[in-house]
């Protein structure tokens, strides 16, 4: 008969990021059932929970200092609404990467598939930027 340790557990742990990655990456939420907080969303009946319990996916802007999960909540969205996601720093992308994602994205659409694209620090984007 094998002795079970006080702590051991049959259930397997989940997948989590590499032991020597940076901490915020290590405790990064994986689903939305992990983020803590923003219950005015993402509670029962609140704007965001609604659009991901109906499936309807719809634009929005998420605003924050750095380090509050906006590009996190992103990335759950995506993965919620199986879409495809593109992320663009508008620091550090030019006219050329824009045009590229939306090429991306209308080929996803031609194929049924959902795109949602993060622009990060859209408020640095550019004259030529903007019109692209």
């Amino acid at each position: 008969m094998r002795s079970q340790d006080l702590f051991q557990s049959d259930t397997p742990e989940p997948a989590r990021a590499d032991a020597n990655a940076p901490l915020a990456e290590r405790l990064r939420p994986h689903t939305l059932a992990d983020v803590v907080g923003q219950t005015h969303l993402l509670g029962p009946g609140k704007p965001l929970r609604l659009a991901f319990d109906s499936g309807k996916l719809h634009s929005m802007i998420l605003w924050g200092p750095p380090g509050v999960g906006k590009t996190t909540l992103a990335r759950l969205t995506a993965e919620a609404f199986g879409a495809d996601f593109i992320a663009i720093s508008a620091v550090l992308s030019g006219v050329k990467d824009i045009r590229e994602a939306v090429e991306r994205a209308r080929m996803n659409q031609s194929i049924g598939r959902t795109t949602i694209l993060f622009v990060d620090e859209v408020h640095r984007f550019n004259k030529s930027q903007q019109d692209a």
